[in-house]
């Protein structure tokens, strides 16, 4: 019941109401980012619910002209763009992807999609739900755990959604944010992630839904 109708009731509730209510910051922080030149959205195609891609928002942390893709060079972060991605502020902009019904606010962390380009079958289940604003990788070390780690952790959660479990979910991650424990990560990190995806003993693309495999995990008390 709440995996199918009310965890998307109240993703839609909650969402309305946090943008109405943040709304004047999200003027502020959007005028400030066009005072340093270019537009202030990201705007950049992310695998969503059964690895169908959809465009994410997000405040523009970075130069113009930064492209994730290039590993010659690292990411170039404004000094406010700085101050956006320690507080997070940069993800307010995803509370309309949320409302849209392309994410929901707990649940996997929508990737790039060169990532699903090397899941395997078992992996391809992290995309059975609506990826979220957070999850359960994001409060369990966010970017201080490898790519396997946090994909067992996306695992996990899809095979065990409940109410329950985005409460704790968000409660934790409310912590991480504050201590800005594995806060940081890079193209590099990103690059890393994937040389280890693709050196797996095999990969499947597959978009079909429900027949994945399951698996168990140990997962740490939230």
């Amino acid at each position: 019941m709440y995996k199918l109708f009310l965890k998307r009731i109240l993703d839609i509730i909650l969402s309305l109401v946090l943008i109405i209510i943040s709304a004047p910051l999200m003027v502020i922080i959007a005028i400030l980012i066009r005072k340093d030149g270019g537009k202030a959205i990201f705007i950049q195609e992310r695998s969503g619910r059964y690895n169908q891609t959809f465009k994410i928002y997000k405040f523009r942390s970075m130069i113009q002209n930064n492209d994730v893709h290039d590993f010659k060079c690292e990411d170039v972060i404004t000094p406010f763009g700085k101050f956006l991605k320690d507080t997070s502020l940069d993800e307010l902009p995803q509370l309309f992807n949320i409302l849209k019904g392309d994410m929901s606010f707990i649940g996997p962390r929508p990737w790039i999609t060169d990532y699903s380009n090397y899941f395997t079958v078992n992996q391809m289940r992290r995309l059975d739900v609506r990826p979220g604003l957070t999850g359960l990788a994001q409060c369990n070390g966010r970017n201080n755990i490898s790519i396997m780690e946090k994909i067992n952790y996306d695992l996990y959660y899809v095979e065990n959604i409940s109410l329950l479990m985005d409460i704790k979910v968000f409660i934790k991650t409310i912590k991480s944010v504050f201590t800005k424990n594995g806060a940081v990560s890079s193209k590099f990190a990103i690059k890393s992630e994937l040389e280890e995806l693709m050196l797996q003993p095999r990969y499947i693309q597959i978009k079909q839904k429900n027949v994945y495999p399951k698996i168990n995990i140990l997962l740490d008390r939230i």
